[in-house]
């Protein structure tokens, strides 16, 4: 018998939706088809939406360390309500940030029992742990991220000659580098600038991190993985010059991957200036032309995933008032819990693509990129039976006391839409249901499948 049929439901696969049941057992999924065999718990979703679980492959919970933002109890069930049923936790805002075999085992332990969600980390790349690259893929690194600009405090940049050094080393054994990509020079001499003249508007911030030290940076990458062979993910896209980049080098044979996230695909610059440092983030929003052609890049498979990027702080730290005025204030855009929504609300009712798109740019394109597709990214015999069911009738508008995060605001709120994430399930588990949470926190590290 199974422990779990799923009934009734429009399943969503990255080419087509099915109309069928699905059949869990031990956590995995037994069957897709339209039988409806015996199961201990029968769920009759009445024709909703069944996606495959959101795998976000770029989160910041903070834990440990920066707990006062954010931390896994609080990001986790945010994700969960959001449809997510894995995130990928970045390395940087934990403290000791996470550049070692030994802080990765002990952020592991820390985490039993914390998380509604499964969970993958990134590993560091920054000055002086280059010997510790292989022993972090060994712990179950899914990633590795560097910054090409400053990250700020208790991590590090690199340079290009280092950056060639460390992709050189990740190709021994199959490791992916992921870049946050904004020239260092070019940034640092415009804000320090800009600051000293006290032109620290938030226009003057626009201005300061303009698309041209994003593309130099990204330009950067992929001449250095012309002469190495290797292969790298560009996160965080902000400008179609940046994509079209993207897109040329994977043309050329490139191995290359990108994302970007639903705040360049929605908001421009003009909303940090009317509505301040809420919508700061790095790179940072570009113009309404410049988000309506990224959309171009998505449905050519240029950007293969839509990430949050869940940054998050508390609103003090917003705060325009410094010397350094909009430079002073934490730039980040908390937004895990609705990516899934607002990107289902533009992609599918607004410009009418096949929900399809939803499964392959949030679930099934970043399970392959982090090396846990055949667990995650599809609802396929054998896989995880993680999944999302959306009701795309529902109506809904974002507002901050819905959200589950530590620190209840966000760009997002005042955002409206049709179709909702109304259950989610992770390894057959329901863990959100559309009101109500799972009363245990199940989720479980996931590392690459060898």
């Amino acid at each position: 018998m199974l422990d779990l049929l799923i009934k009734n439901a429009r399943i969503v696969t990255e080419q087509e939706i099915i109309y069928g049941n699905v059949g869990v057992s031990n956590g995995e999924i037994e069957y897709v088809s339209n039988e409806a065999k015996k199961a201990c718990k029968v769920i009759d979703v009445q024709g909703k939406y069944l996606l495959p679980g959101i795998v976000d492959d770029h989160v910041h919970f903070n834990e440990p360390g920066y707990t006062w933002r954010e931390d896994f109890q609080h990001g986790s069930r945010a994700a969960a309500k959001g449809g997510v049923t894995t995130v990928i936790d970045m390395p940087m805002q934990n403290d000791p940030a996470v550049t070692t075999a030994k802080i990765f085992a002990d952020k592991e332990k820390l985490l039993k029992g914390k998380s509604y969600v499964d969970y993958g980390f990134w590993g560091g790349l920054v000055h002086g742990n280059e010997s510790e690259l292989k022993g972090l893929d060994e712990k179950g690194a899914l990633a590795f991220k560097c910054f090409m600009c400053d990250p700020g405090k208790g991590y590090t940049s690199l340079s290009l000659a280092e950056i060639r050094q460390r992709i050189e080393i990740l190709q021994k054994f199959d490791g992916l580098a992921g870049f946050h990509c904004e020239d260092y020079n070019m940034i640092k001499e415009n804000e320090e600038k800009a600051i000293t003249e006290g032109r620290t508007s938030r226009l003057d911030y626009l201005q300061a991190r303009p698309v041209e030290a994003e593309l130099k940076a990204v330009n950067d990458i992929i001449d250095i993985l012309r002469a190495t062979k290797g292969k790298a993910h560009i996160c965080h896209v902000s400008h179609p010059l940046v994509a079209q980049s993207i897109k040329k080098a994977k043309a050329e044979g490139i191995d290359i991957t990108a994302e970007t996230c639903m705040h360049y695909l929605l908001f421009t610059g003009d909303d940090l200036i009317k509505n301040g440092a809420v919508f700061k983030c790095s790179p940072p929003l570009r113009s309404k032309k410049d988000a309506a052609i990224l959309w171009d890049y998505i449905v050519d498979g240029t950007l293969d995933c839509i990430c949050s990027d869940h940054s998050p702080c508390r609103i003090e730290e917003k705060s325009e008032k410094g010397a350094k005025g909009i430079f002073g204030a934490w730039g980040g855009i908390s937004s895990v819990q609705t990516s899934l929504q607002v990107f289902w609300n533009y992609a599918v009712n607004k410009k009418e693509y096949s929900p399809t798109i939803v499964a392959r740019v949030m679930a099934a394109n970043p399970a392959r990129i982090f090396g846990i597709y055949g667990r995650k990214g599809a609802i396929k015999e054998g896989f995880d039976a993680d999944f999302t069911v959306i009701d795309a009738e529902m109506p809904w508008q974002a507002t901050a006391d819905e959200l589950e995060y530590k620190n209840k605001f966000s760009a997002f709120c005042r955002t409206k839409g049709k179709g909702m994430p109304v259950m989610t399930f992770v390894r057959g588990n329901l863990v959100y249901d559309g009101k109500f949470f799972s009363h245990e926190c199940i989720g479980k590290l996931i590392k690459k499948l060898k």
